[in-house]
């Protein structure tokens, strides 16, 4: 296994997490040295990730804020979407997503005692031999449009939300996760019913997206309107309406895949 102590010839990349935020240098970019960078000589753990271009990534959890003085900003992963390279913020998702499991699991679900590494993504107990793989968490998202009566284009609908639990002051697509012995499809339509009240047809499969909040695969889907008066599920959903293509509120950033289905619906 790697030891993180030892001096390093090769320059690497370090992806470092203090909480849920990523460390960055003052030129918004991803610490690069042979050694782990000044300031952060005691990691509470690190991961080993994927090589890319015959560049060594490093993900490192750090317990302790580094001084100011060393020159780092702390940015949340999902703004650093909007200053890293998409290739960099995409393997900072994924470093986050393997922390997270690692921390997770430290200890075995099956009999309690602690675990040690069986290679670089896998896990098995000291006592029982368990052994622990990183999971993710199956997760639909559906944009629900209604066509004009009149055939025109511009008079189409699109189903919009706000979420409780949004982080910001938009309108999304509805969601939710996949239960115990649904299809993804299955589980659109269970949860359009549930947090509008309204039936849906034509469910057509869009896009995918690895979510590190904290370890979601999102499917995205089209689907249209068939049936039903909009009821909002106000334990989950503060607004909700349709809108028209030239008059939509404000929608996600472009980290999200509910931006994407939505550009996506719009250019069609």
């Amino acid at each position: 296994m790697l030891q993180l102590f030892e001096i390093f010839m090769s320059e690497k990349k370090w992806f470092i997490f203090y909480r849920d935020e990523i460390l960055l240098t003052q030129e918004k970019r991803l610490p690069c040295s042979p050694q782990l960078p000044k300031g952060l000589e005691t990691p509470h753990a690190y991961q080993e990730l994927p090589e890319v271009d015959g560049v060594k990534n490093l993900a490192v959890r750090s317990d302790v804020l580094p001084d100011e003085k060393w020159g780092y900003r702390h940015v949340g992963l999902r703004a650093s979407h909007d200053v890293l390279p998409l290739s960099d913020f995409r393997l900072a998702s994924k470093a986050r997503e393997l922390l997270h499991w690692d921390e997770q699991t430290r200890y075995c679900g099956r009999c309690g005692q602690p675990t040690d590494r069986g290679s670089v993504i896998s896990k098995i107990c000291s006592n029982c031999g368990n052994e622990l793989w990183p999971t993710v968490v199956t997760a639909v998202i559906v944009l629900v449009y209604r066509r004009s009566v009149t055939g025109n284009r511009d008079d189409d609908e699109l189903l919009l939300v706000r979420g409780r639990n949004f982080p910001g002051n938009y309108f999304g697509l509805v969601a939710g996760f996949v239960e115990t012995g649904e299809s993804m499809e299955e589980a659109l339509v269970r949860e359009v019913k549930e947090e509008t009240g309204l039936e849906v047809t034509g469910i057509e499969y869009r896009a995918s997206q690895p979510w590190p909040f904290p370890s979601v695969l999102m499917s995205g889907f089209f689907a249209e309107y068939k049936s039903g008066e909009l009821t909002l599920q106000r334990e989950e959903l503060l607004e909700g309406g349709w809108f028209k293509r030239n008059a939509l509120p404000v929608i996600p950033g472009k980290v999200s895949l509910a931006r994407r289905l939505i550009e996506m619906w719009l250019e069609e």
